[in-house]
């Protein structure tokens, strides 16, 4: 599953999988349109909903934070 988001990240934004700092759309390495089609790819390849109120900040600072989203929303 990891790999699969990562992948899904990279397609959007190669920067984004090299990023360590606590903040990507604040530092400019993705923005809220990449967010949007990330969003939209991990729905469709996991067949989950992303509800709007996970679609924060905080959910989207880094890879990790995307893929621990993923993972609650996949054991609900």
């Amino acid at each position: 599953m990891e790999e699969k988001i990562l992948e899904i990240l990279g397609e959007h934004c190669e920067e984004a999988l090299d990023y360590d700092g606590d903040s990507m759309m604040e530092d400019g390495i993705i923005d809220s349109f990449t967010v949007i089609n990330v969003i939209s790819d991990i729905e469709d390849e996991f067949d989950i909903e992303i509800d709007a109120k996970y679609v924060v900040a905080e959910n989207f600072k880094n890879k990790e934070a995307i893929i621990a989203l993923v993972q609650r929303l996949l054991e609900e």
